[in-house]
Parts: C-alpha cells; structure tokens; sequence
C-alpha cells in the first residue's frame, strides 16, 4: 500500500487534515506504519492536484481539511478491489542462499537450513509470546503478529520441503539434480 491509496481510504469516512490523517494512519496499521507528516502534506498536494481531494480552511483553527471526491472514491475503490501480486518465487533472501549454497558449494545448503529454521522459530515464539502477552491490543496489531507468525511457519514449512527434496537426491552433487521451478517475474499473473 502507498500513502496515496491509504489516505484515499481514510478520506472515504469523512473529511480530515492532514495530521489526523496521520495519526489515524498509523492507528489503522497497529502503529507498523510510522509516516512522516511532511509525507502526507505532500501526498495530499499531489491528490489535489490530481482532483482525487479537494482542500478548504477549516473555520476557526487554519487547518486545511481534504475531501474526497469522487474520482478519488473510485481510486480507492479500485485499489482495494485489485489482488495484491506476491512477489515472485525465489526472490527473497533466503530462497537465494539456498540456492546459492546448492549451486556453489560454499556451504552446505542443510547448514543454511537449519540456520535459518533456528533464527525463524526464534521470531516465531518471539511473535506467539507477543500475541500471547498483547492479547487485550487492538485489532491492527493482533491482525499483524497474525501475519508475522504465519509467514514464519510457511517459511519453516518451505525449509522441510527443501530439506526433503535434498533427502531424495541420490546424486552426491545437489546442484546437478535440484531443479526448483520458479516463476519468473514476468510470468506471474494477476
């Protein structure tokens, strides 16, 4: 998500300025999204300037308070109605050490595994005590450690896969038969 769309989406309740767009930004996203409240003043000129807001003074305090128009109500619509693309197979860091230790012979690619299992079940319990302790938190938060504690077991689900594919090979040089198909960026659809 961009400023830009969460701003429009906040805008879609009703009118505000900038700073309480901020603060309720930062609010909306358990406080994981820390904004620069120059940010948002700019981020509103170019939704202005864009006929996505219009800006008046505010009666009384000086503050310019944005409101949405329709053009704007549509791009948020269209935003939220539009699939998030997963980043492509392969591209985080550690699929590349996995491969790379595979393909390289720097290291043992079951070394790096279980490095790697040993720092993810870390953030794991790190994450269920957090859930565990916070549970009373607001919604935002409990919905984000959610996140966080499935992508670690789905990355610890994918070191298993990795590891029993290793298991399977019989050739004693792991870069001659592991053969992982990945999407390549330009492959991947929405």
């Amino acid at each position: 998500m961009g400023l830009r769309e969460g701003l429009l989406c906040l805008l879609s309740k009703g009118d505000a300025h900038g700073y309480q767009l901020k603060s309720e930004l930062e609010a909306t996203t358990g406080d994981i999204w820390q904004v620069n409240v120059g940010q948002v003043y700019t981020t509103l000129q170019r939704l202005e300037r864009d006929a996505m807001v219009t800006a008046r003074e505010s009666s009384g305090d000086g503050r310019v308070v944005y409101t949405i128009t329709e053009r704007g109500r549509e791009e948020a619509t269209s935003w939220l109605g539009t699939p998030v693309a997963l980043a492509a197979a392969g591209r985080d860091e550690i699929s590349l050490k996995v491969l790379m230790a595979i393909e390289a012979g720097i290291d043992q690619p079951r070394r790096v595994i279980e490095r790697q299992r040993g720092a993810t079940m870390t953030l794991l319990q790190d994450y269920t005590t957090l859930k565990a302790d916070e549970a009373g938190e607001e919604l935002a938060w409990q919905l984000y450690l959610d996140r966080l504690i499935l992508s670690a077991e789905a990355e610890l689900r994918w070191l298993e896969r990795v590891e029993a594919r290793l298991d399977t090979m019989t050739d004693p040089d792991p870069a001659e038969d592991l053969h992982l198909e990945v999407a390549r960026p330009q492959e991947v659809t929405q």
